[in-house]
């Protein structure tokens, strides 16, 4: 369940969109630009890399991105629905789909892809029967998680370890949903898997969700992926399984958790180490988030999280890693759209994985990480056009 849980959600429509022919207005624009600086109080190490992160992998100045999406849920008057997001900037680099902008050869933090990605693009359409069959087919982002690939939907500027390494970012496929009356929705498709536009193997993967949102406040996500990730691998199926609690009755406040769990048959990066008998692998993990709103220009948001994995396949560790991370994030909007984002993170590990450093000059015997913690300052400043 990807919420749009940003600490300024859009208000009424404008008065542009109330000019617009009657079939155009349900049509919702979203764009932003974001730009980041992110300093390392750990002292980072590899140039200047803070190791397990995701977006703000680098430490320095970033132009995280530029963002355009149109989007319409189909309706009854109007039955028929479209979604694209197009972006632009190094966050694009991390979201790329394979078959998209990245080949089997290209690994993570992509620095040779294209700063281009197509984010999202997808038609839907109503079925009338009963209270609303939706059929959707395309590229979408993931129902797992809580946090957003776009930034300002998010209460915290960093992602989480639970977005990173967790689960996927977005699916290709077909999908249907039914929602029920009193807030149910059920769904399910077939995709090509975890961030794969053109599939690595010819067998696909289920996913779906089971959704409620009370009219208390409260609302509730089982999200599911399962099937086989590895390349030319039909076999050695991938599950994941991902909870989202949240509450929003409180005045002024928003409170989530996540729970996720993963295991994967005979897991790639572990079959290659060619050092263990066991090569299936396990993670699992939480997150606790909160914000409050202490007047219509600020926010403050709080997120605690743990991710285990157990078997290091995720993280590329090859052992057992067990992460902490708390992040504190100061939300201050100063004019309109234009916002400036402060925050303050604490990382900790049960093994060093932080703050890694080359063994010789001409770097011939890699790395060697020195540190059990990361700390990191940040300062994000985003303009949100509509």
């Amino acid at each position: 369940m990807r919420t749009a849980a940003g600490p300024f959600s859009a208000g009424p429509p404008e008065a542009w969109q109330q000019r617009l022919p009657e079939w155009a207005r349900d049509i919702r624009p979203f764009a932003y630009v974001e730009s980041s600086y992110v300093f390392n109080a750990t002292g980072a190490g590899r140039g200047g890399t803070n190791e397990l992160r995701l977006y703000d992998y680098d430490e320095g100045f970033t132009f995280n991105a530029a963002s355009f999406s149109l989007k319409r849920d189909p309706s009854e008057p109007h039955p028929f629905g479209f979604g694209v997001t197009l972006t632009a900037g190094l966050d694009s680099q991390k979201n790329h789909s394979l078959g998209m902008f990245r080949g089997r050869n290209d690994q993570f933090p992509f620095r040779n892809t294209s700063k281009f990605d197509v984010l999202e693009a997808y038609v839907s359409a109503r079925v009338p029967l009963g209270s609303g069959l939706t059929v959707s087919g395309g590229k979408f982002v993931s129902l797992l998680g809580y946090e957003n690939p776009e930034g300002p939907l998010n209460l915290n500027w960093s992602r989480g370890y639970l977005y990173t390494y967790a689960g996927p970012t977005t699916v290709t496929g077909g999908f249907a949903s039914y929602t029920f009356l009193g807030g149910l929705t059920v769904g399910a498709g077939l995709v090509t898997g975890s961030d794969t536009t053109a599939d690595n193997n010819s067998t696909p993967s289920v996913t779906g969700e089971v959704a409620v949102e009370l009219p208390n406040g409260f609302s509730a996500a089982l999200g599911w992926l399962a099937g086989p990730e590895q390349d030319r691998q039909d076999g050695n199926l991938r599950y994941v399984l991902d909870l989202v609690l949240s509450y929003t009755r409180l005045e002024h406040t928003t409170l989530a958790l996540e729970a996720t769990y993963g295991y994967e048959e005979k897991e790639a990066f572990l079959r290659s180490l060619g050092t263990r008998r066991n090569t299936n692998a396990s993670w699992w993990g939480w997150a606790l988030h909160g914000a409050y709103d202490w007047t219509a220009k600020i926010r403050t948001a709080l997120r605690q999280e743990y991710f285990q994995d157990t078997d290091g396949a995720r993280t590329g560790f090859g052992g057992m890693l067990r992460l902490w991370s708390t992040t504190l994030t100061a939300d201050y909007r100063v004019w309109k759209g234009l916002e400036v984002r402060l925050e303050y993170r604490h990382d900790a590990a049960d093994e060093q994985v932080f703050k890694a450093r080359t063994s010789r000059p001409d770097q011939s015997l890699g790395v060697t990480p020195q540190s059990k913690t990361l700390d990191t300052l940040s300062i994000a400043l985003t303009y949100v056009f509509f």
